[in-house]
């Protein structure tokens, strides 16, 4: 065992006198963006650039102190129930390893909040809009010149008054926006929008009076879900921890000796590792449903 820890010391001593007069952790972090911009979808990248630019991005000291968590909390838990350094140092290679995986599930749950509040301004400022206009593409040019409005959204608002001045109606820009933000309170203003051009309502007051008390309404809801996702997320994440402890339950029950002779057994120890893999299974398939479906009606 004191043989891998030399091992493992004298090959950070090589990497650290291979780039002396570098910051090692500036390497490092240059080639794993070089390998995530080479590989990474165009996608994610979107989203991670918008995530940096709201201010949620990690910064390089909270990953530190993420990867020494993740990695402190491996080597313990893995050396409680094998009593084993060299299967420790896998379990902690294993639990870093799925920190990119959360750091991607966390941007894409920024983003979608972000997305969420901007189809939220979207929708409330184009009915206020048209109540003095009465004119969508004249609502859609005031909301764009507002300013409050940024990209992507800004964007797609400004294609859709295009594609109206283009097509000389404004199907398709309902169509096109619909398709890409396929929330309720979206496909039902747009459906209202082309209701009242089609059919020239003459007081469209009221009905969009009740449109916007139906957004209200809307994000009021899906704001205290938000909430009770997080209070959820907190219980999850102390659950799930406590179920790794129950080994110490074990322990204590049958004793340490005789739980180390019983690690002998080649069923026990495959038991074992089912149940840590199991557990952190569970954990991430919270993570997942923590961070994904935000804003989803």
């Amino acid at each position: 065992m004191e043989l891998i820890f030399i091992l493992l010391i004298a090959l950070f001593v090589m990497m650290y006198r291979s780039y002396q007069g570098k910051n090692v952790n500036k390497f490092v972090t240059e080639h794993v963006g070089t390998i995530y911009d080479k590989f990474a979808p165009y996608s994610f990248k979107v989203v991670r650039e918008k995530t940096k630019e709201l201010g949620q991005e990690y910064t390089i000291k909270q990953y530190t102190i993420q990867i020494v968590t993740f990695a402190a909390f491996a080597a313990v838990i893995s050396y409680m129930y094998f009593y084993n350094i060299v299967v420790s140092i896998i379990y902690i290679f294993l639990a870093v390893s799925v920190i990119p995986y959360l750091a991607y599930l966390r941007c894409k749950r920024v983003y979608s909040e972000f997305i969420f509040e901007q189809v939220q301004i979207y929708t409330t400022n184009t009915i206020m809009e048209f109540a003095t206009t009465q004119s969508f593409v004249k609502a859609l040019e005031g909301v764009a010149s507002s300013g409050v409005l940024e990209e992507p959204i800004l964007g797609d608002v400004n294609m859709m008054i295009s594609l109206a001045y283009q097509n000389g109606s404004i199907d398709e820009s309902i169509e096109f926006m619909s398709a890409k933000y396929p929330y309720y309170i979206v496909k039902n203003m747009h459906q209202l929008f082309l209701q009242i051009t089609k059919e020239g309502a003459k007081d469209s007051g009221e009905s969009l009076e009740n449109m916007q008390l139906d957004i209200d309404m809307l994000v009021e809801s899906v704001y205290r879900d938000r909430m009770d996702r997080a209070n959820f997320h907190k219980g999850f994440i102390k659950y799930g921890v406590m179920l790794y402890l129950m080994v110490m339950l074990v322990q204590y029950l049958l004793g340490r000796e005789t739980y180390i002779a019983i690690l002998g057994n080649p069923l026990m120890l495959l038991i074992l590792h089912a149940v840590l893999i199991v557990n952190s299974y569970f954990l991430l398939r919270g993570e997942k449903y923590y961070n994904e479906n935000v804003g989803a009606e």
